[in-house]
């Protein structure tokens, strides 16, 4: 059973190998209104939800919020990747877009995989000069549902595996404790029609409930819209002037 990193175990200085190699992100510092610090110094604790439909934009956006906190900051950047790539048989779609988002990433961030226990990785890899860009919840949430290949019925009440509860409370216990400047990217899903399928019906619910309580955590929230960041929550005044002690 997956032990749970308390507080006291974060490591502020955690390396491991570096991302695939590719072309930097073209940030703009003016993408979005937050607080900057001055160059070279460490960022106050902040959690950024980045929110998004199918082909958003919300994942580039992301990286570039996490790309000026570099710029900024000078600190390292790790991303955490949920998707799975292990499958069998191979998912060649899945592989192809692993393959372009690892391109596009700087050569100089750290990627972590873990498809699972995300709050231990959030545990490990925090730092107070760092930034930890999540991609994503969606995915991550899916894993905590099809884990070993878990099957559901079509109809009927659906009870999920006990990692499903136990993972989800785990974030959300982390989150507030991490230093550095972490971001989650998520998906949108609850615009459309209900879907049919009582597993669909259930998952679509439970990411929607899980999106209340990261935003809920979160200090900024951004949705995307046709590539466009639109503000759905901003700290109070007196945050955003670096009062950010919690």
């Amino acid at each position: 059973m997956n032990t749970h990193a308390p507080p006291q175990a974060l490591n502020l200085s955690a390396t491991s190998e570096p991302a695939s190699a590719g072309a930097a992100t073209d940030a703009d510092p003016a993408a979005d209104a937050t607080v900057q610090p001055q160059a070279g110094t460490a960022a106050p604790r902040e959690l950024t939800l980045v929110l998004g439909g199918a082909r958003s934009g919300k994942s580039h956006f992301a990286e570039q919020l996490a790309a000026d906190h570099a710029a900024l900051t000078r600190g390292p950047v790790t991303y955490i990747a949920t998707a799975r790539h292990d499958a069998e048989p191979a998912d060649e779609e899945m592989e192809v877009r692993i393959a372009l988002h690892r391109a596009r990433r700087p050569a100089d961030w750290t990627l972590v995989e873990e498809p699972v226990h995300l709050a231990d990785a959030l545990y490990a890899h925090a730092r107070h000069d760092g930034c930890i860009l999540v991609d994503c919840v969606t995915l991550w949430l899916n894993n905590l549902v099809f884990g070993d290949h878990r099957e559901y019925p079509d109809h009927g009440v659906i009870t999920p595996p006990p990692a499903f509860t136990e993972e989800i409370d785990a974030l959300m216990t982390a989150l507030p404790m991490l230093p550095g400047h972490v971001i989650l990217v998520s998906n949108e899903i609850g615009f459309g029609v209900v879907p049919m399928g009582a597993i669909t019906r259930f998952y679509v619910d439970e990411l929607g409930r899980l999106n209340q309580k990261l935003a809920a955590a979160a200090d900024r929230v951004r949705l995307l819209v046709a590539g466009i960041p639109v503000s759905i929550k901003d700290p109070a005044p007196s945050q955003a002037h670096g009062s950010h002690t919690r």
